[in-house]
């Protein structure tokens, strides 16, 4: 597949507005109407978001609006408005009971995870550690060969969730015992600096992180096995200074779509296009590498996704939507 550049990306922008112009298909935005999908503030989301809106409206036909938002907030507004008609990237650890609770009262219903396994964290070593000491992709071997992570775990700054989760991790595992020493960064910044900064020399490093994000996508990251998952172990590791903190590895956090439920009733095709759409977390990771690298804009990495992978999104769209884009975008 060719490589699409930044101009590319502006030039296909120009050309979908001269395309929409040209052929009508805004005029049938009447068998479609408007759609209103909340825009979540992080950078994976507008990307994701911006796709959707893109394929709407030209391969759907309709005249969609992102709203932006955040998770509570697009709750509270279906609970009281029934508007934004679509939330995608909505994490459900995050959504919590109000999210529980419109769903018992029928007023949205989860269509599809956005990501696939879903947000990922957990505690990493580079991949070319990991070649080098393969006994260094388990907790056991890490212990057991402080040396060769540079002695050193790399904690999640003061206030984060996962703070919280890695002190209490650190505890069950009396890991200062075995040599290393906690390490808390002072911010998001400095954590994803310690990485590349690695990287660049091929040194050791050790510590906690997360996708999607343009770390993960720029750097190849092997998970370290702390053990298995146990959701009452977890549950635990989630309150500061838990007491007994029992060693349990983190799973996958679940990122879902979902569509109100007068939305799925009067748009049953795009509802299904939106149970279609579905991202691995790895390729999110690296579409939002090639955003920073490129210095892009979300619309411009969305041009770029569906240059980039037609052999996705196709799986995604109704025989008619998909024959309008790839005429379009000639993918």
């Amino acid at each position: 597949m060719r490589k699409f550049t930044l101009l590319a990306a502006a030039g296909a922008t120009a050309m979908v507005t001269g395309f929409v112009a040209q052929t009508g298909t805004a005029r049938a935005a009447d068998q479609c109407g408007d759609v209103s999908i909340a825009q979540m503030n992080w950078a994976a989301a507008e990307v994701a978001t911006n796709i959707a809106k893109f394929i709407l409206d030209q391969g759907y036909g309709c005249k969609t609006s992102l709203v932006k938002s955040d998770t509570i907030p697009a709750i509270t507004s279906i609970a009281e408005n029934g508007r934004p008609d679509v939330v995608t990237n909505l994490w459900l650890n995050s959504a919590g009971d109000a999210y529980k609770k419109l769903e018992k009262e029928g007023k949205i219903k989860r269509v599809a995870k956005t990501l696939e396994p879903g947000g990922v964290e957990g505690w990493w070593i580079p991949t070319y550690l990991a070649k080098e000491h393969p006994e260094l992709t388990t907790i056991k071997g890490v212990m057991e060969h402080p040396e060769w992570v540079g002695n050193r775990f790399n904690n999640c700054p003061d206030g984060w969730g996962c703070r919280v989760v890695s002190d209490n991790l650190i505890k069950a595992l009396d890991l200062e015992s075995s040599g290393i020493k906690v390490f808390n960064h002072g911010s998001g910044q400095t954590l994803a600096s310690s990485i590349g900064s690695a990287f660049a020399d091929k040194k050791p490093w050790f510590g906690y992180y997360w996708g999607p994000t343009v770390v993960m996508g720029n750097y190849d990251m092997t998970r370290v096995k702390l053990g298995d998952y146990d959701k009452a172990k977890f549950d635990n590791l989630q309150n500061k200074g838990a007491k007994d903190p029992q060693v349990s590895d983190f799973p996958a956090a679940p990122v879902l779509t979902a569509v109100t439920t007068k939305f799925a009733k009067d748009h049953p095709t795009e509802t299904e296009f939106f149970s279609k759409m579905s991202f691995k977390t790895d390729t999110m990771s690296q579409l939002l590498a090639w955003q920073d690298k490129n210095k892009a804009s979300a619309e411009q990495t969305a041009v770029y996704f569906l240059q980039t992978y037609p052999d996705t999104w196709k799986t995604w769209l109704s025989p008619e939507a998909s024959k309008k884009l790839s005429k379009l975008i000639g993918g």
